[in-house]
């Protein structure tokens, strides 16, 4: 028996494409950018003299010393460590490579270390009042990134987080008066948000009008129906109308005399309570019940959701109407919290921030608090930099929480993706 040689030709073609790895430059420059920017204001500002960091406050328990450092060799050391940073970042790229998630915050810590170090040259800066103060400046940002979170998340764009934000506070203010109680206020507030967000559900989901353009138009809708109703009769009435109790300070035992985290966590107000409990019910329901399963199904193919049985409008207006009723939860902050009276237009375009956090935070119930977190503290840092007295051009600080927002959406999101179907209308058939 003979055998033949195995014979040799050409390797077997295979239809499979190669797969190409697409990174975003967007992170290295963005981290480039701000290093030089930092530089640059060292370099030309005449700052001098040094920095105290307060970690205490006068009630806590262990007082924790402050922290002095010198102003401009901390901002140089800052200078010097976001370099590396960035380096870091430009050899990933190079290679291939994302930016991890990792190295941008250790890179935001620095840079922030650095940049406070050189901004309150000679002062003391109060380290947990600032945070403490970003917290609750952050309340109405989160709870309207939950609300935007939802309503993406079942294919329903919601660019009317402002308007509901806004009803939500004008309602809180009426309600609360009215009824005497800032919970009471608290619920009106969610109907008055849930009631805007019902509006939206309508137009976008029934009569498939273009979800951004109902958004918009809701938002300018709300302000000038609250506008209306503040002048013509909240404030002839302001007595009985428009002078809701306060929820104020709630210090948590125990818990409130940890240093530097208690006064910052656990000595705030009801309401930011209730937004720790809403983080977590909205990221425990969205991911770990079956309605979540539902909510994603109908936000990524309604198609297939409705072949399985699911009822993708009722899904979608039901989840429209909760995330509604929890952006003007957030709304009450402004009226029961912030200050005891509702004023024009008092939102401040906070919705369209909380907009950003929500595609900042890749549609993600935590990211997107981080997110909104990350911009309140750049609320409050205008406003403890002022009040200390930094040298600092007040333009710039005005500015601050819209370019720190500018710059984390443009330039830190890196790869993400929206739900398939959100901002698209389903037509059953």
């Amino acid at each position: 028996m003979t055998t033949s040689a195995p014979t040799t030709g050409p390797a077997p073609v295979t239809d499979t494409p190669p797969v190409i790895a697409v990174v975003s430059k967007k992170a290295p420059v963005i981290l480039a950018v701000v290093t030089v920017a930092l530089a640059a204001a060292v370099a030309l500002g005449s700052q001098s003299g040094d920095t105290s960091f307060r970690l205490a406050t006068r009630n806590d328990f262990v007082e924790i010393p402050d922290i002095t450092v010198p102003a401009v060799g901390t901002a140089w050391v800052a200078v010097v460590l976001m370099a590396l940073c960035a380096a870091e970042s430009v050899r990933r790229y190079l290679a291939h490579r994302d930016t991890p998630l990792w190295l941008v915050a250790v890179f935001s810590v620095i840079g922030m270390i650095g940049f406070l170090g050189w901004a309150a040259a000679g002062a003391t800066l109060p380290v947990v009042g600032l945070l403490a103060g970003a917290l609750a400046l952050a309340v109405p940002l989160v709870f309207g990134a939950l609300g935007g979170v939802l309503g993406e998340r079942v294919g329903v764009v919601n660019i009317a987080i402002d308007g509901q934000l806004l009803a939500g506070a004008f309602a809180a203010a009426l309600v609360g008066s009215v009824a005497g109680s800032a919970w009471v206020g608290v619920l009106g507030a969610a109907a008055a948000g849930a009631l805007v967000a019902l509006i939206l559900g309508v137009f976008a989901i029934s009569y498939f009008v273009d979800q951004v353009i109902v958004g918009v138009v809701l938002n300018v809708l709300i302000v000038g129906l609250t506008s209306f109703m503040f002048s013509q009769v909240l404030a002839p009435n302001a007595a009985d109308l428009n002078s809701p109790p306060r929820l104020g300070p709630v210090t948590i035992p125990v818990l409130g005399d940890i240093p530097v985290i208690g006064p910052i966590l656990f000595r705030q107000s009801a309401l930011v309570y209730l937004l720790y409990v809403a983080v977590a019910v909205v990221t425990w329901a969205l991911y770990r019940t079956k309605w979540g399963l539902r909510v994603r199904a109908v936000g990524e193919h309604p198609k297939a959701a409705d072949t399985v049985g699911i009822d993708v409008v009722r899904t979608r207006y039901r989840t429209v109407l909760i995330a509604g009723a929890i952006a003007g939860a957030g709304g009450a902050f402004y009226t029961l919290v912030s200050v005891s009276q509702f004023n024009r237009e008092m939102t401040g375009g906070a919705g369209y921030i909380a907009l950003a956090a929500v595609i900042f935070g890749k549609w993600d119930p935590i990211r997107a608090t981080l997110a909104a977190l990350l911009f309140g503290f750049a609320s409050n840092l205008q406003g403890v930099l002022s009040v200390i007295g930094s040298p600092v051009p007040s333009e710039f600080m005005l500015m601050l929480p819209y370019v720190v927002t500018v710059f984390a959406v443009a330039g830190l999101v890196g790869q993400s993706r929206a739900p398939a179907a959100s901002g698209v209308p389903y037509r059953k058939g």
